[in-house]
């Protein structure tokens, strides 16, 4: 038996009954690291907690190197946990394709991750669109696939989860083509930075997706003691220094319910510049609205 467990997003004791039940019955357990991490918690402290020993699966394990992971659920149980939930990822629905083709049973044990904590903001999730990945941006490679996506959430009055990029375990390519395979230290995107990547592409693009005064909410480290939200422009974002990672950011929709503006402005420093961002934000597509009606 293969087992997919959820973690949660940030202590050891976040596992689900369920979840750690199964965790203590598995002759082996790998921890997927690439895709996020548990923000208080560590490879020791989960081992003491769950009295298993753990391995950590990088992405060239999960991805090119899956039998190592499969190979004793054929006989016997492996758990493969998540941080957040089973499927925060498409790499872990591979994983179940994989087993099942091996005639492995797999069961999965969900828990809560940022795709539904982040109601916690005061935004009601019914109202989310498509949520997006910001990636870090190189000197070669500034990829902007996002702002349609954004762009389609924001024409229909959904609000938008930023999801920000980590780094863990990335191979040094300036090291690898030297024959040295080396890895670089472990990188995770800011509110700030990714906020910053959202302007360069609307100053590109030009197609009013958002401006610098669209309203935004900043999320940092969703789940643990440390929780905290800000209100604010995205302008004022990008100069907005959010803490410790980890981090993410909601960009809201042009139809913002009262209760969920009344929830936000405990976290705008501002309230009524805040409330007049929102107004003014809701001007942006009315245009469009009135040509559809």
């Amino acid at each position: 038996m293969l087992y997919m467990i959820g973690l949660g997003l940030a202590y050891p004791e976040d596992i689900t009954v369920r979840g750690l039940e199964a965790v203590k019955k598995c002759k082996k357990v790998f921890l997927e690291g690439y895709t996020s991490i548990l923000m208080d918690a560590t490879k020791e402290s989960l081992e003491k907690f769950y009295g298993r020993k753990i391995t950590i699966a990088y992405r060239e394990t999960v991805e090119s190197q899956s039998d190592e992971i499969l190979a004793d659920a054929k006989e016997d149980n492996v758990a493969f946990l998540v941080v957040g939930d089973v499927f925060g990822a498409t790499t872990h629905t591979d994983l179940v394709i994989r087993a099942r083709e091996q005639g492995i049973q797999v069961e999965c044990i969900h828990n809560a991750s940022v795709m539904n904590a982040v109601g916690a903001c005061g935004l009601q999730l019914y109202k989310f669109g498509q949520a997006v990945s910001i990636v870090f941006f190189t000197d070669s490679w500034r990829p902007d696939s996002f702002y349609e996506k954004i762009m389609e959430n924001r024409r229909i009055g959904l609000h938008t989860l930023l999801l920000l990029d980590i780094k863990v375990r990335e191979p040094d390519f300036k090291e690898l083509m030297k024959g040295h395979l080396t890895y670089e230290p472990p990188r995770y995107m800011s509110v700030a930075q990714c906020c910053q990547e959202l302007l360069e592409v609307e100053e590109k693009k030009q197609e009013g997706a958002y401006t610098p005064d669209t309203p935004c909410v900043a999320i940092s480290r969703l789940g643990s003691s440390e929780q905290s939200f800000k209100a604010a422009t995205l302008k004022q974002l990008s100069e907005y220094d959010a803490g410790k990672p980890l981090h993410s950011v909601v960009m809201l929709g042009h139809q913002v319910h009262d209760l969920e503006l009344e929830y936000l402005l405990d976290y705008a420093d501002d309230k009524e510049a805040f409330k007049a961002a929102v107004k003014k934000d809701q001007q942006l597509f009315e245009k469009d609205e009135k040509k559809d009606n």
